[in-house]
């Protein structure tokens, strides 16, 4: 069993479904609303126990409803709690999310997220030390990103970083990093547009950039690669990323190659958008393994 330690956010979605995204000072008409647990590491965290890993999660919540919510949804899902602190008089983290036209438009407000400090995270290195695997994203501030991948460098622990949101990253973290998993847009705003092959070449075996329904490129040493993803007729890609990522720190960690890991992480994606809902539609460890 991989022991993964998740750094990262978490937040309460609210859905929306619509046939027709709104324009700008535009008002549409939505089709059903719901509230469900998210955030990119608490999706993480989810995704990964469900492939069979022990999870545990740092992270903050608010001291609302929405927070306690979050909380009971780690321990349905099994993923430890013990550095997931509420924050006083501050609210939870929320995403806003309009379903439309087959793909999602986000809107996040980090609140207690912000507090996911250097100090918090020290706090909580014992955690850290004793993974397989540390995974971590950008919704969390700056600093942190930077401590975790110091801490993770200085105990030989790979750090798995997935640069979502979009926003550069400094060369130290890239270095401290063992893979890095950014899309093709997180690509170009990193490395810069025209730029992304001679990244992949300077990084085999640790850049890969997923490129949605294309499949998944990285430089193997020699070539560069593409792991083709699986065709499926998605309900809703939200989440999908998020699966991706957890299934191949779950993969790596439990020592299978390279290729092989992407191929599980592809279709634990895939599996992911045929339901509704960041973590609703998240596959067991069976479910992928019997669609490999």
């Amino acid at each position: 069993m991989a022991n993964i330690c998740v750094i990262g956010s978490s937040s309460m979605d609210l859905v929306v479904t619509s046939s027709k995204r709104p324009g700008a000072g535009e008002t549409v008409l939505g089709e059903s609303f719901k509230t469900v647990p998210g955030g990119k590491g608490a999706n993480q965290a989810v995704a990964a126990a469900r492939l069979g890993a022990k999870v545990s999660m740092i992270g903050r919540v608010g001291d609302d409803h929405f927070g306690e919510a979050i909380l009971n949804n780690f321990r349905a899902n099994e993923v430890s709690v013990d550095n997931v602190e509420p924050v006083t008089d501050m609210e939870s983290g929320t995403a806003h999310i309009v379903l439309a036209e087959g793909d999602n438009s986000i809107v996040v407000v980090k609140a207690a997220n912000d507090e996911v400090t250097p100090a918090y995270i020290d706090k909580a290195v014992q955690a850290i030390t004793a993974a397989d695997m540390v995974l971590i994203q950008q919704e969390i501030p700056d600093e942190t990103v930077e401590h975790v991948s110091r801490i993770c460098a200085e105990h030989g622990v790979p750090l798995l970083l997935n640069p979502a949101p979009a926003r550069p990253v400094k060369d130290e973290v890239i270095e401290n990093a063992a893979y890095i998993t950014p899309n093709q847009h997180e690509a170009a705003i990193m490395f810069g547009d025209g730029r992304v092959s001679e990244a992949l070449r300077r990084y085999p075996n640790k850049l890969f950039i997923t490129e949605g329904s294309s499949g998944v490129r990285y430089f193997d040493g020699q070539e560069e690669v593409v792991i083709p993803s699986y065709n499926v007729e998605a309900v809703d890609t939200t989440g999908a990323g998020d699966t991706f990522n957890a299934a191949f720190a779950v993969a790596l960690a439990e020592g299978k190659p390279i290729a092989d890991s992407v191929r599980f992480a592809n279709r634990a994606a895939s599996l992911s958008v045929m339901k509704f809902g960041a973590q609703g539609g998240m596959p067991t460890r069976q479910e992928v393994e019997e669609n490999l």
